[in-house]
């Protein structure tokens, strides 16, 4: 049963959908409701492929994969999972799950991963077919497979590395062959520990079966980089001498799903911020006026008069508060037109210039010429920049810098513009939340100019990241496609 697929999910409509778009891929299917129903199946019939939903009544996705797992380590398990089931789905892979595919699924991410999983299925039996024969070893290793591999002895020492690895590695075979893997790979002086470094290896050696763990590495930007980390054991006459480790970055596709995640979760705030908007705005109004026409008969002398000036001043920064919620909760659809987005940071830069060089900050600019006109909403895109100018100049002290730039993105796929300050730095406790809605360090901030540039740069296709250190300043870096989509007619 070469091409079989098992798929196992409670939801009636997409396991039919699922069913007629894998058969006419050209996969054999068959289908369960439930985990019960998928293991009687399993037990009639060699599967080699299952993809199964994690969130089932009964045995559930998790429990269903360790009983595969149990009963035939080599069946390949693809779990099924919501946005906001991502703990899950990492956890999946350490019980050896093959991948995990979101849920609205893309047909196009998961045929990828089902030929990622018959692709393992052959790689295992090439091994075990030409385990002896070296020219096809290498052959498969450097050429045929694109996941960084090595073979590490039971010593922690490499036995044999590929290619693709040793160039990330930046080393040639000699520097690496012989040397323990923890050193060459995570820069340690002994084998990996904790939760976030468990030791595939040891692992394996353990209990003679592969082992599958999730790493969590730090880049030069010390930024969470994602491995996935399969170690199958090496036998030799019998006993087991090492293990041959696969690892596959995967990084790109948890921030892709912390990213759906958190526009999902902008969007339902949205949606409440705007319900509690128009019915703030009102009384508010009521407030405001009753005031001022109270004030009209008023002595401007009185106390009377300073009282309701308080009433006054207050009531309009509530309004001004309630109108950035209606901007956040706006979500305005981009009316695209093509646009140069030199133009736009020229534009930008000139509205805030003064407000900056009021408080002796100079902003710089550097842009590329080589940059292509991109579709974008002028409007929208103005608003973010600005944003971000104006909190580069808040954070920033008298006699310091903010850089604008722009540039191409290797390969004519991208353009980042970049907005760099000089200022006082974000705290790394809290540089993962100045995304959110109403964060904010400041006392007469709304914390929301940052969730609606993130907004912004989401519906233009883009995404924005930021890079900060305490007293040396912060980058704010947005990459856009370059046309990606089409011209909006509106005007």
């Amino acid at each position: 049963m070469k091409n079989t697929i098992l798929l196992v999910d409670d939801e009636d409509d997409l396991r039919e959908v699922l069913d007629i778009s894998l058969t006419d891929t050209g996969y054999d299917v068959l289908t369960a409701e439930n985990g019960a129903q998928a293991m009687s199946i399993l037990k009639e019939t060699d599967v080699p492929v299952v993809i199964t939903d994690i969130k089932m009544p009964g045995i559930d996705g998790i429990e269903l994969l360790r009983k595969i797992k149990n009963n035939n380590p080599e069946t390949e398990v693809i779990m099924l999972t919501g946005h906001g089931d991502l703990d899950l789905a990492i956890k999946s892979l350490k019980h050896e799950a093959t991948d995990f595919v979101t849920k609205p699924i893309n047909d196009d991410v998961l045929e990828l991963a089902i030929q990622r999983a018959f692709d393992k299925i052959t790689m295992r039996q090439k091994l075990k077919e030409y385990d002896r024969n070296r020219a096809m070893y290498d052959l498969f290793i450097n050429e045929l497979l694109q996941e960084d591999v090595m073979i590490i002895g039971s010593d922690y020492r490499i036995l044999d590395i590929n290619e693709t690895l040793l160039k990330k590695l930046g080393l040639q075979r000699k520097e690496a062959v012989g040397r323990h893997c923890y050193e060459v790979t995570h820069r340690l002086t002994r084998p990996c520990s904790g939760e976030d470094h468990k030791c595939p290896l040891e692992e394996t050696l353990k209990t003679l079966k592969p082992t599958k763990e999730t790493h969590v590495h730090k880049d030069k930007d010390n930024k969470n980089v994602y491995y996935s980390i399969s170690a199958y054991p090496f036998f030799e006459n019998g006993d087991i001498i090492g293990a041959i480790e696969l690892a596959r970055d995967i990084t790109a596709d948890i921030n892709t799903r912390h990213a759906m995640m958190q526009q999902d979760k902008l969007a339902s705030i949205g949606r409440l911020s705007a319900g509690v908007a128009h019915e703030i705005n009102n009384p508010l109004t009521t407030i405001l006026t009753t005031a001022m026409l109270i004030q009209e008969d008023i002595d401007p002398k009185s106390e009377m008069y300073a009282e309701l000036e308080t009433i006054t001043n207050e009531t309009l920064r509530c309004r001004k508060i309630v109108s950035s919620l209606l901007d956040f909760a706006r979500q305005t659809k981009p009316a695209k037109k093509h646009h140069n987005i030199n133009d736009i940071i020229d534009d930008c830069i000139r509205l805030t210039r003064k407000q900056a060089e009021f408080k002796d900050i100079k902003i710089q600019k550097a842009l590329s010429e080589k940059v292509p006109e991109l579709l974008l909403d002028k409007e929208q895109m103005q608003q973010a920049l600005i944003n971000l100018i104006l909190n580069a100049s808040d954070a920033t002290e008298p006699g310091g810098r903010i850089e604008v730039s722009s540039a191409v993105f290797p390969g004519n796929q991208f353009v980042t513009i970049t907005v760099s300050d000089t200022g006082k730095g974000i705290a790394d406790e809290i540089i993962d939340k100045i995304f959110e809605p109403f964060f904010t360090t400041r006392e007469i901030g709304t914390g929301l100019g940052l969730a609606i540039t993130h907004g912004i740069v989401g519906r233009h296709g883009g995404d924005i990241s930021v890079q900060s250190r305490p007293d040396y300043g912060t980058t704010f870096t947005i990459r856009l496609p370059v046309n990606r989509g089409n011209q909006d007619d509106r005007t």
